[in-house]
């Protein structure tokens, strides 16, 4: 019964993990006190692709190379992207889709990062409001396929709310009541405390980049929760556990902070085999120097770096907006929930090994549980890689395989114990390293190794 539950969690838990999305789709609206609203969306081409990730910007000079026809593909692809992800609203008519104006037009914050200029499309809608409407709200459809920034202008000044919205959730509706004026009466009063500012403004803007952040690791952010758990296997003990983490954190919170203030600019096809390389050289630093008396501050420093190299890759998918008058919200939420989603990485393995110990004592299941812990890991790693391909169906093959491991580890206990010896594979330290560490490490290693070479030359 045991092995049969362990099994189904085995097979249950890769189907909450997923790649790294692209950057999100921004909505500012603009509105003046006249009654003229302009709302704007903002599109990466990239969004078109069945894997973002893997196509490149649209530079200016490709762009210049399209001609009328495969430039207006363009903006019928971001028209029906917008279909199936956004709605909105103005007072209490019912939901509707936008039908904006299409523009090209240079992206100017990645022309800090690329050598050429980025190009992407500008939506634009432009209507005029009369004073009985109350409330602006836009919602991301179910069949959305990205998150959704919801921003606002209300006489030139940028608000402090800010919501991320996912697929299915509506924005909270921004109160219009007492902002227009009937444009004979010219209100002199500028826009620095209306009813959508405050502190519980600030509150939920912190909210929603907290839960961003967290979702960014855990289940989004494999290459991260892969680092995370390289740092758990390195040991346990709450202490080095928590200096190690330490470590992290504020090494990639200084980095978010500086790159989304534009103070370092680091191209992602550098950063990111970068981070990918961390997991490899993390991997072999918990299988090959362990040992070393000098290395744990050998090994904070490294952590320390590498979560340097982090903090450039959350920063690449954050949202942040330096001019944004809740930056400070917004920053310190995103990294407090990216924070919380590593401590969730480390108190799940912390619960699995906790209940692997239990198990460990039951007849002759003594060798099932490094086989559950490294089949948990290595399966779940499968499962995404293979995800949505024709060679899915190897990642069952690999569980089922683990569940057979498994039970050959119950049926050759006794010759197993007579040749390791007795004790604890989870408590002695000799045996955790080579049940768990190393087999765990390795499979961290060979995922970086290939996200590096992947990254690098493809």
């Amino acid at each position: 019964m045991k092995i049969f539950t362990a099994s189904i969690v085995c097979l249950l838990y890769p189907l909450f993990c997923w790649a790294h999305p692209i950057p999100d789709i921004p909505v500012i609206g603009d509105f003046e006190r006249n009654g003229k609203a302009v709302i704007i969306v903002e599109v990466d081409p990239r969004c078109f692709a069945e894997d973002p990730e893997e196509v490149p910007f649209l530079q200016k000079e490709a762009f210049d190379k399209l001609d009328e026809k495969e430039k207006k593909e363009l903006t019928d692809q971001a028209r029906n992207l917008l279909q199936e992800t956004l709605r909105m609203r103005f007072g209490p008519e019912e939901w509707f889709f936008p039908e904006f104006r299409f523009e090209f037009l240079t992206k100017e914050h990645e022309t800090l990062i690329l050598d050429g200029d980025v190009i992407v499309l500008r939506g634009i809608l432009e209507r005029t409001l009369s004073s009985d409407v109350k409330s602006y709200q836009i919602k991301a459809m179910d069949s959305a396929g990205y998150d959704i920034v919801f921003k606002n202008i209300l006489a030139g000044i940028p608000q402090k709310r800010v919501n991320v919205l996912w697929p299915g959730e509506e924005s909270f509706a921004l109160d219009l009541s007492s902002f227009f004026t009937d444009g004979k009466t010219h209100l002199a009063q500028e826009v620095e405390n209306p009813k959508n500012n405050g502190t519980s403004d600030t509150a939920s803007t912190f909210y929603s980049f907290l839960r961003k952040g967290f979702v960014h690791v855990l289940p989004e952010g494999l290459d991260h929760i892969l680092f995370v758990i390289g740092l758990f296997l390195f040991s346990r003990k709450t202490k080095p556990l928590l200096l190690q983490v330490t470590a992290f954190t504020i090494a990639h919170t200084i980095t978010i902070a500086l790159a989304s203030l534009n103070f370092i600019v680091i191209s992602p096809s550098i950063v990111e085999p970068l981070i990918a390389l961390s997991i490899v050289l993390l991997a072999i630093e918990n299988v090959l120097l362990r040992k070393i008396a000098v290395f744990f501050s050998f090994r904070l420093a490294t952590v320390f770096i590498f979560g340097l190299i982090h903090g450039l890759g959350f920063a690449g998918v954050s949202s942040l907006d330096p001019e944004s008058p809740s930056f400070i919200a917004e920053l310190l939420g995103f990294t407090i929930g990216v924070d919380f989603g590593q401590i969730a990485v480390i108190l799940i393995f912390l619960a699995l090994l906790r209940a692997l110990s239990v198990l460990e004592k039951a007849p002759q299941a003594r060798f099932l549980t490094p086989v559950c812990f490294n089949f948990f890991l290595i399966g779940a790693i499968a499962i995404l890689f293979f995800e949505g391909t024709p060679e899915s169906c190897a990642s069952l093959v690999i569980w089922y395989a683990g569940l057979v491991t498994a039970c050959l580890s119950l049926q050759f206990e006794p010759i197993l114990t007579k040749a390791i010896g007795a004790g604890s594979l989870i408590k002695q330290a000799r045996h955790y390293q080579t049940f768990f560490v190393i087999p765990g490490s390795v499979f961290i290693g060979f995922i970086g190794c290939y996200w590096t070479i992947e990254r690098i030359f493809f």
